[in-house]
């Protein structure tokens, strides 16, 4: 659920890019293969049990200083952490246990930016919160039921992702980057490329979309700035690869036909550049629901805890394409796997700075 700034409550339907994460996420959405989660957060007690509008959550996780989660005493341990853990994943999508963006991160935190968790929209925890909070912090909000672990971000299951997103988008990225991410009609590049994956500027839902239109979204609750959010989501997870089945793209396809990476390459350009302009450090890789960095060692491409020679042999069946690749093969975080990683690898071995 979608939270516009001013404080109207809708409800919706609800750097590392590797093309081999893709296909293991979504394996990963389809079954749960691994039980539960691991995820490396504690549930605290409220530490704002005194402030209007937060005396009937119990349970509250930070999220790397930059996200407050709080929760009804109904809502699972489980959910809780993950929803903690979704947040983690996409502030520090590399999972080295910092915010990728410290920009973002000061903007969150000097924000406010929470998460809030309800077992109902009509819980007295919902009631309390919707009639007292008076911040700048929320975007969205959580329900019980829209929240299932073992599917991470899978639509029609898990709308943590979505939820998640908006927040952090719209707290964060859009104050940020108000050239680029600026809600209102006209005020940005993101703005101006809805225009056109709408088949035009509209600034209220049409009867009927342009049948060139890619993003067709039809809430007659949603006004100009909430489709804009709601597009800016679409095209993340677009991106991801999380929406990248059969049954995903068929369900949304009133919405949003661009299910496939492929598909909003080719189709929302203006989008795919910005989404994949290191610049903005947008989340490039799609949460699966565990978070507990580890201590890594730099170089241990085949992580046995020793830099040597076996892990030059690994890059270089990357690079030839016999072996996949990893997020921690790519030494000098510029995307790719290639000879300039090597040469990282072989100074590393050689202690050479």
């Amino acid at each position: 659920m979608y939270l516009q700034r001013i404080k109207v409550f809708i409800s919706f339907e609800g750097y590392y890019r590797k093309i081999y994460m893709r296909n293991f996420l979504f394996i990963l959405f389809s079954f749960n293969l691994f039980g539960q989660n691991e995820v490396c957060f504690e549930i605290e007690p409220n530490p704002m049990q005194n402030v209007p509008g937060f005396a009937y959550f119990t349970k509250y996780v930070n999220v790397l200083n930059c996200i407050d989660v709080f929760a009804e005493s109904s809502i699972s341990d489980e959910k809780v952490l993950h929803a903690a853990a979704i947040a983690a994943e996409l502030l520090d999508n590399d999972e080295d246990g910092e915010v990728d963006d410290l920009n973002l991160k000061n903007q969150l935190s000097s924000s406010g930016a929470l998460m809030p968790i309800f077992s109902s929209e009509w819980s007295q925890a919902a009631n309390s919160f919707f009639n007292n909070y008076d911040g700048d912090g929320v975007s969205a909000v959580l329900f019980n039921n829209e929240i299932d672990p073992s599917n991470p971000g899978h639509w029609g299951d898990d709308a943590s992702v979505e939820e998640i997103l908006h927040t952090i988008n719209h707290v964060g990225h859009v104050e940020i980057f108000p050239d680029v991410f600026g809600l209102n009609p006209n005020s940005s590049i993101m703005s101006n490329a809805m225009d056109i994956a709408r088949g035009g500027q509209f600034l209220n839902v049409p009867d009927q979309y342009p049948e060139e239109a890619w993003y067709h979204y039809d809430d007659w609750t949603c006004d100009y700035q909430c489709m804009a959010i709601e597009y800016l989501y679409w095209c993340i997870v677009s991106y991801m690869g999380i929406l990248d089945d059969i049954a995903t793209c068929n369900g949304i396809d009133n919405e949003w036909e661009l299910c496939t990476p492929e598909l909003f390459q080719t189709t929302d350009v203006i989008m795919y550049s910005v989404l994949d302009n290191f610049e903005y450090m947008l989340p490039q890789l799609a949460p699966d629901g565990n978070y507990c960095p580890s201590n890594s060692i730099n170089g241990d491409i085949n992580e046995d805890s020793i830099v040597n020679i076996l892990d030059i042999i690994l890059i270089v069946n990357m690079i030839l394409g016999f072996s996949d690749e990893t997020q921690n093969a790519d030494l000098n975080d510029d995307n790719l796997v290639d000879v300039l990683d090597i040469i990282i690898l072989v100074n590393i071995i050689l202690g050479v700075n």
